[in-house]
Formats: structure tokens, sequence, C-alpha cells
């Protein structure tokens, strides 16, 4: 980790020391600003009981501009895109310094949970999600089933 910043330095101890409840989040050896990352779907949600790859990369800016992150896993969700982009409000314009890796992380797994349909990134789920959301979850829930891994 020589040649870092201090505080990316911080906060990789921190997730390593304090894992994220159904979060796991390694920095690669190669690249320590890019995080390997797999999140386990939430109970009582469409993606419980599923886990999901998703990758996360520092810009030199981070703090002062936000973490890019991207699904690997294919998700149904009305805020990730087909490219597997995250429509978060502390991911995009509302980034503070004050938040960390770890928020994020909790962030998207509140998000995964409880999808915002008023902030789409994914048109034609968000439509689905106003217009009959039991089935846009029993859709989430089918796809999961498909493209996520069990839980181990």
């Amino acid at each position: 980790m020589a040649g870092l910043p201090h505080r990316i330095i911080k906060e990789t101890q921190r997730l390593l020391a304090e894992p994220v409840p159904g979060i796991k989040a390694e920095a690669y050896e190669s690249n320590t600003h890019y995080f390997h990352v797999v999140i386990a779907g939430l109970r009582d949600s469409p993606f419980e009981g599923r886990t999901f790859k998703f990758e996360l990369f520092l810009p030199e800016e981070y703090p002062m501009a936000a973490p890019k992150v991207r699904f690997m896993t294919k998700i149904y969700h009305p805020n990730v895109d087909k490219l597997g982009r995250i429509c978060l409000g502390i991911l995009k314009g509302k980034c503070s310094p004050a938040l960390q890796i770890h928020t994020g992380l909790l962030s998207i797994q509140a998000l995964s949970n409880a999808p915002n349909p008023d902030d789409p990134l994914a048109n034609y789920i968000e439509e689905q999600w106003k217009t009959n959301e039991a089935r846009t979850i029993e859709t989430a829930r089918a796809g999961t089933r498909l493209s996520a891994i069990n839980n181990i």
C-alpha cells in the first residue's frame, strides 16, 4: 500500500478489521485503488440468499470525488443499468468527503433492499415498478436465481 494516500490506507485497514456484515471488500494487490466486492442480498428482498459481485474504484481525487462502482453480476433493479452502473446520490452529485468506503458499501446494500423508482437508471424497470410492483419484484427474484450466486 506504499504510495497510497493515508486516507485510503486507513479505510482499507478498517474494511479488513471491521468488515461490513454481508459485504466482503478486498483491494486488488496490483492496484489498491480497485476493490473486488461481494455483497449479499438482504433478507426479505428479491435478492435474499444470493451474492452479487461488483467493483469499486477510487479515483485520484477521492475523497473529493465519489468512488466509481459497477455491478459485475447482472441485477434487475430500477437503480442499476444494463452495464451495472448504480444511481445513488452519494455516488454522484451528493458525494461528501465525510463519507467513507464503508458508508458507501452500506448504502449500496440498503439500495438493493429498497429500490428508489423515483430516481431510476433503468427506465424500463422503473415503469414496471410503478405499474406493478409485486410483479416486478417477482421478476427480480427470478432473474436473481439465474444470475447471482447462492450465498455460501
